[in-house]
């Protein structure tokens, strides 16, 4: 979880980015000094493909930190757990630390309910 806080400190203009990436995509100049920094100063591993698919990440990124550590990030934050309620999403990250937010249109079907909804309606409130 070594890389937490710098994502914490972009975490602001991710969820814009993602918000607006539904009219296109998104890109995010990163600073690689605050990752290098928060890392092990090695240059290999910055690389990474996230997909999320109805709010889980559907790919494996056990193998990078950088990915893991945005993807915990993500899922942690109530308005970011929002916007991926309604959206399916593939954020990468390349070489020149530019994060890349793509939107995948119509994956989720807005007509369905999320289990909290459903919860509520089963209660009577």
């Amino acid at each position: 979880m070594m890389y937490v806080h710098v994502w914490n400190k972009y975490l602001p203009i991710i969820k814009i980015l993602m918000k607006r990436s539904v009219g296109g995509d998104q890109t995010l100049d990163l600073n690689r000094i605050d990752f290098e920094r928060a890392g092990s100063g090695r240059k290999a591993g910055y690389k990474f493909n996230i997909e999320f698919v109805q709010g889980r990440v559907a790919n494996v990124i056990s193998g990078s930190p950088l990915a893991s550590d945005l993807a915990a990030v993500l899922l942690q934050d109530p308005g970011a757990r929002a916007i991926f309620a309604q959206n399916d999403f593939t954020v990468s990250l390349n070489t020149k630390f530019q994060l890349a937010i793509h939107h995948v249109p119509g994956a989720v079907a807005p007509a369905e309910q999320t289990p909290a909804e459903t919860e509520k309606e089963d209660s009577g409130g």
